[in-house]
This record gives C-alpha cells, structure tokens and sequence, in this order.
C-alpha cells in the first residue's frame, strides 16, 4: 500500500532508510548509494520520484537497508525535511549539544 504524502509548491522528496548493520539513518544520492548525511541526498521531483522509490525499494536488500521511503524536502544547499520527525532524523536531536549524554563518552 502507497503512502499517502502531501508535496506543496516548491517542495521536492529525498529517500531515506536505515542501514541494517547499524541502524543508522540514510539517505539516497543520485548514483543510488547511501550516505548518512541528507547533503548527498538526490533531490527528486515530485512528478518522478516514483520510479527511484521503486528501484531503491528493489535493491534495498541488496544494498543493506531497509525501511526505504520518500522525505518531503525543501530544497536548498542542504535539503531541509518539512516535517519535524524527519528534521530529527536528518540533523540529530532536539537537545542542546551541551546536554547530550555522548559528549561525556
């Protein structure tokens, strides 16, 4: 079953996953690789993001992830995720870096 996603004007998609070695979050780039940083992430419009979502959703296995779905962006130098669930997997927590635990590590 598709998801439902609402794209307003000027909005673009990236797609994302988690690696399965270490559960990381990804991002998909134009050549078809993943890399954890959504700067890489090909911009897709919305009118042809349907085929890259189906080939990334095809070789997922292949390619060691899983999860493989569509991030509605705003683009820019570096994509920015219009929702916040996806700002917080793309740039990382809502805490103050100060705060964070694994800056102790």
């Amino acid at each position: 079953m598709k998801r439902a996603i609402r794209i307003a004007a000027g909005e673009a998609l990236v797609l994302t996953a988690n690696r399965l070695l270490d559960g990381h979050i990804v991002w998909r780039d134009a050549e078809g690789a993943w890399n954890r940083s959504i700067a890489h992430a090909a911009i897709l419009a919305p009118d042809t993001y349907e085929s890259a979502l189906d080939s990334a959703t095809q070789s997922a296995q292949a390619d060691g992830v899983v999860g493989v779905y569509e991030v509605v962006v705003r683009p820019g130098t570096i994509a920015e995720p219009v929702s916040v669930r996806e700002r917080i997997r793309a740039f990382g927590p809502t805490v103050h870096p100060q705060f964070a635990t694994e800056l102790d590590a």
